[in-house]
């Protein structure tokens, strides 16, 4: 059985290495095992569990990240080789990008694509409701409308004298980015509000400490993504905090949080409501904590959805090998070798 991202999640697990595959352990169990050569990464998703150094070396070795995750799918860790972060030329160009139109060009392309993902899957979501809910078909299309406005405005500030003549950076005009990105958001998730199932109670977007299945479930899923698009930025030779839209802070993964929004919609969104308006279970321990049985079931369909092939550059490839593509577009944009960077855009 090929793996290519293998999740840990039992407490008291083990993971070592023999012969040529990571296998997984608890006492005298087997609970799993990934041959090498297919893998790409590892995350562990629950206290209590043990690496040994050989499989740690042989993943650094290969290029395989081991990333660690909360029980809420919070990212706290991860582990590659260093040899990774030897890109100088790539780097020096990320950090001097900032202070120049590059790094104003390559946020206006993520808000851009983060915008017209939302607005495809609002889309996605109506067409298949124009034979049974006419109402609701016509809703989502209105909502789906509204957040592509906010790219008119996208548009207004590309027009900005300063932003044609090269001489604005995005520190000037990122409280403007933000909070159209934000208003954006409310007519997104207020739309997504309408197609939830009234069983999960979603209340609305919420982030950390979700008490609701509905955000859990989003909020686990995000950290397994989170992982994928930080190995693809520093498998392209960039920092992942070193961003330009959201705000430099100390231990804060700012390119990785920039990166993300262009893939939000069509990797875990579109997953995650499709579990909801199957009426899936995202059971919930005391505390709003998902179950060990959820957890699991949402990271093997996050893993499914990014192995799924989805039109990119007049070609069909696996999501996740998109994100890797658009990750090396950014460096060769920001070194530049590209002139311009194009946001992917799912398909509806």
């Amino acid at each position: 059985m090929i793996i290519q991202h293998l999740v840990i999640d039992q407490y008291g697990a083990f993971l070592g290495k023999h012969s040529e595959r990571l296998i997984v352990t608890k006492g005298d169990e087997k609970i799993a095992q990934a041959p090498l050569l297919h893998l790409e990464s590892v995350v562990i998703a629950n206290r209590g569990v043990s690496l040994s150094a050989e499989a740690v070396r042989e993943c650094t070795e290969r290029g395989i990240p081991i990333h660690f995750l909360s029980g809420s799918g919070t990212p706290y860790a991860s582990l590659y080789s260093a040899g990774l972060t030897g890109t100088v030329a790539t780097r020096r160009a990320q950090l001097e990008a900032y202070n120049d139109s590059r790094g104003l060009r390559l946020a206006l392309a993520l808000v851009t694509g983060k915008l017209q993902n939302q607005s495809n899957l609002l889309k996605y979501m109506a067409k298949y409701r124009k034979e049974t809910d006419e109402a609701l078909f016509k809703e989502l299309r209105l909502r789906a409308t509204e957040v592509m406005d906010e790219l008119i405005e996208v548009d207004r500030i590309r027009q900005y004298p300063e932003v044609q003549e090269g001489s604005a950076t995005v520190s000037h005009l990122r409280a403007e980015l933000m909070g159209l990105e934000g208003r954006a958001a409310q007519r997104y998730w207020g739309a997504v509000r309408l197609v939830v199932p009234k069983k999960y109670a979603f209340p609305g977007r919420t982030g950390r400490g979700a008490a609701d299945p509905l955000n859990a479930a989003l909020n686990y899923s995000y950290g397994i993504l989170y992982g994928q698009v930080e190995r693809c930025l520093v498998l392209a030779g960039l920092d992942p905090y070193a961003g330009f839209l959201h705000v430099d802070r100390p231990g804060k993964p700012s390119l990785t949080l920039d990166f993300i929004e262009e893939f939000r919609s069509a990797g875990v969104d579109r997953t995650i409501l499709g579990l909801a308006n199957k009426s899936a279970n995202l059971d919930q321990e005391e505390g709003g904590l998902l179950t060990k049985e959820t957890r699991r079931m949402l990271a093997e369909k996050v893993t499914e959805r990014l192995e799924t092939a989805v039109p990119f550059e007049s070609k069909r490839h696996p999501l996740g090998a998109v994100m890797q593509m658009q990750a090396r577009h950014v460096a060769t944009f920001l070194r530049g070798e590209r002139l311009t960077y194009e946001p992917f855009q799912m398909e509806w």
